[in-house]
């Protein structure tokens, strides 16, 4: 295989689609450190901003999702205008490969590569696999994924278990006093952490402002990622109680690694790349699944851990009610925490981007 390969990896939108993209391009150039390496994300969207910044060159295509106002109306131009600038980009860099993470950009992308006789892989972050990853699969040279039974959706001589790839902070770091001081925490009480994804949860974010009195009277701490637009309500309500020493608002974690080094138990989105950094660090976790992600598959996937007896769930019309409650129940019960950290260990797949990384070599190769 020669050392100045050239790549396209397409895909975005949100955090779940760009840390692995991001994952696999680190460990393609750790593996063939001369590599070009270039990526193609949708205008507007977050890739544009968080690819650059892990040093990484991206183009952008004129894409969005379907939606249900007017804007529905220019999506075929759209299409015809992200299938064209996509053609154009894979001409002029002619990659060895072309790597889809799912997201908007994708799909434009594969096509264009398909045409042009480029091998392609995706990469299937959840245990339901999204439209774009659906409709480009069955022509993919390989299909990397994270869940078992994809096979309905997928040609299962394509499929390969690789898991999903996390992005490099997330490896415990630190002693449990040196996390504390960071978060200006206690280490000897134990401690909670709510991550509700880059932008924050407004579900779990209301789960907890609803019954955060009950903090008042236990020595559970907490770390509450709140996303920008509930950062100030949070500090408010933190404030009005009393609760400054114990619970901490933040609008964003970027030291995720000193956070679950530091957490006894999390609250979270059932996203796949959330679920797979949990079974890596091998937390015990309450699931608040986003009801309005796409065919609900957050729910999928959180299902498939408590059906594992690897995790517990929220919905999130009942977090209100509900999550605080069960929050201080695992708290309470060492021997759930103990079996749940046991089991979402097994889901752990810490080699994930290398092997990905393997079966596009494979790809470029056949």
């Amino acid at each position: 295989m020669k050392e100045n390969l050239k790549v396209v990896i397409s895909g975005g939108g949100t955090g779940g689609h760009i840390f692995p993209a991001i994952a696999i391009a680190d460990a393609l150039k750790r593996r063939f450190p001369e590599a070009d390496i270039l990526f193609i994300g949708a205008k507007g969207r977050m890739e544009m901003e968080r690819v650059p910044k892990a040093g990484y060159p991206i183009e952008g295509l004129w894409i969005s999702g379907f939606t249900k106002d007017l804007s529905v109306l220019s999506l075929p131009f759209k299409l015809v205008s992200s299938l064209s600038k996509a053609r154009s980009i894979l001409k002029r860099f002619q990659p060895d490969a072309v790597i889809g993470v799912g997201g908007f950009a994708s799909g434009p992308t594969l096509k264009a590569a398909n045409w042009l006789g480029i091998p392609t892989v995706i990469q299937e972050q959840n245990s339901y696999p999204g439209k774009t990853n659906r409709n480009v699969g069955p022509k993919a040279k390989a299909i990397c994924v994270a869940y078992d039974h994809l096979d309905q959706w997928f040609p299962a001589e394509k499929i390969h278990f690789t898991g999903n790839p996390l992005r490099a902070n997330i490896a415990l770091n630190g002693t449990r006093e040196e996390a504390a001081a960071f978060f200006h925490l206690d280490p000897n009480k134990p401690v909670a952490l709510l991550v509700g994804g880059s932008q924050g949860a407004l579900g779990i974010n209301k789960g907890i402002s609803a019954q955060l009195a009950a903090f008042k009277d236990s020595n559970l701490q907490l770390i509450w990622q709140t996303g920008k637009t509930y950062i100030t309500q949070a500090q408010e309500e933190v404030k009005a109680l009393g609760l400054e020493d114990q619970v901490k608002p933040t609008v964003f974690i970027d030291r995720m690694d000193l956070a679950y080094g530091l957490a006894d138990m999390v609250i979270s989105r059932a996203g796949a790349m959330s679920i797979s950094e949990l079974a890596l660090v091998k937390r015990p976790v309450i699931f608040v699944p986003l009801p309005t992600a796409a065919e609900d598959h957050q729910t999928k996937n959180a299902q498939q851990l408590v059906d594992a007896e690897a995790a517990l769930m929220v919905r999130n019309a009942d977090a209100e009610k509900e999550l605080v409650p069960a929050l201080f129940k695992l708290k309470d019960d060492q021997v759930l925490q103990a079996k749940l950290s046991e089991n979402i260990g097994k889901f752990a797949r810490p080699n994930a981007a290398d092997d990905i990384v393997d079966q596009i070599i494979k790809a470029i190769e056949s």
